[in-house]
């Protein structure tokens, strides 16, 4: 096997395996990728069938991202031969005086062109009678909005990165990487390799690798938990009849139609305990199950039922809760991409704005709030704000 790369990515969840394939776009042969674990693990937070997708963000940076992230999607799916994006529709629900201000999303949209209707509870209940809304509720609807399938987009941005030739090793947990000024040396797995451009995607595990650098993140690992419901209407939450949904209020819900698994998936928005990547368990949190429960029966009553599955997931939070995508300040060789627990959506944009950043030394989108330098990431223990 090759020891001498032009490219490495480490880790391959969904921003480092899509770093892997746009590399492999361009370099073929010349690119490696790197996992500690074996390809699809579920030790951290790009598994489980379903992310939402949507167009609907709160600054226009974070919609013109949206649509480069439809578009990276779309290239990769004809690639591959075969689609990916699932679009249902998507609701934003404010109640009054919601923590997340409806106007930032509102104004986001109509900044970048996007279209969107605004509905009352009682409109939203005629269209999808499954929500039992309270009359101060209002819901922003954007029909591009859907289902990005996890596990089938790792796969797919895998499976097109070998077919254009990129090298991918897992089980092969790093030990040690050195800037040898003009080349990067890893250990990794027990055998030594180097690269003239690196890219991390560690999720969970980045203040691992940034250590090899001397550098700290004041990031924050959560573990979350997402259920399945067994309910007899399942026929009711299908994707054709029902949409992705986010409760826009602290705390914060949200969920998806019926995908995957036989029944809707919901979840709380950082509902989870802080952990690190070697403590957490996989263990749900009876706590915040009985959070989740106790939405859904309000909110989604016929969506309820006994459940079918929880699984747990890890977060990487951001103290402002923007994402990280940069070279590192001391070491321009190195690109570094946190998504800040709400990335799967783009991964894929920002795994091309990463390849982007080590082939050419820029990028084409506007990446001055996700500099790694901001004042707030440079604070040792930073106020955190994680609506989103």
């Amino acid at each position: 096997m090759k020891r001498n790369y032009e490219y490495i990515v480490l880790g391959l969840g969904g921003i480092g395996s899509g770093a892997l394939y746009w590399l492999a776009r361009q370099a073929g042969k010349d690119v490696l990728g790197l996992e500690q674990f074996e390809i699809g693990h579920v030790r951290g937070g790009s598994q489980d069938h379903s992310r939402i997708i949507r167009l609907s963000y709160h600054t226009p940076g974070y919609v013109e991202l949206a649509k480069a992230a439809y578009q990276a999607w779309a290239t990769l799916e004809a690639d591959d031969g075969a689609p990916l994006i699932m679009k249902t529709g998507g609701l934003d629900l404010y109640p009054a005086n919601a923590a997340i201000p409806a106007v930032d999303y509102t104004n986001g949209m109509m900044a970048a062109g996007v279209p969107f209707e605004t509905l009352s509870a009682d409109e939203v209940m005629v269209r999808w009678p499954q929500f039992q809304l309270t009359d101060d509720v209002t819901a922003v609807y954007q029909p591009e909005s859907g289902i990005a399938p996890a596990a089938k987009c790792n796969a797919a941005h895998l499976r097109q990165a070998r077919v254009y030739g990129a090298a991918i090793r897992d089980s092969a947990p790093v030990t040690s990487i050195r800037d040898l000024n003009g080349e990067i040396e890893l250990v990794a797995g027990g055998e030594t390799y180097r690269c003239r451009k690196l890219v991390i995607a560690g999720g969970a595990w980045t203040n691992q690798a940034l250590a090899h650098f001397n550098m700290k993140l004041p990031l924050t690992i959560t573990q979350e938990q997402v259920v399945y419901y067994d309910t007899p209407y399942a026929a009711d939450f299908m994707p054709d009849r029902f949409p992705i949904w986010i409760w826009m209020d602290e705390p914060s819900f949200y969920g998806f139609p019926v995908y995957g698994e036989a029944g809707p998936k919901v979840a709380q928005d950082v509902g989870g305990r802080a952990v690190t990547a070697d403590s957490r368990s996989f263990e749900p949190d009876p706590a915040l199950q009985a959070r989740i429960d106790g939405f859904t029966q309000r909110l989604l009553p016929k969506a309820f039922g006994p459940p079918l599955l929880i699984k747990t997931c890890l977060y990487t939070l951001t103290p402002d809760r923007d994402f990280i995508i940069d070279t590192l300040p001391e070491h321009p060789d190195v690109a570094l991409a946190v998504g800040a627990g709400h990335a799967f959506k783009f991964a894929s944009a920002i795994g091309r704005i990463l390849s982007e950043l080590v082939m050419g030394g820029t990028a084409v989108s506007d990446l001055a709030p996700f500099r790694i330098d901001r004042p707030i990431l440079q604070e040792e223990n930073p106020p955190v704000n994680f609506l989103v």
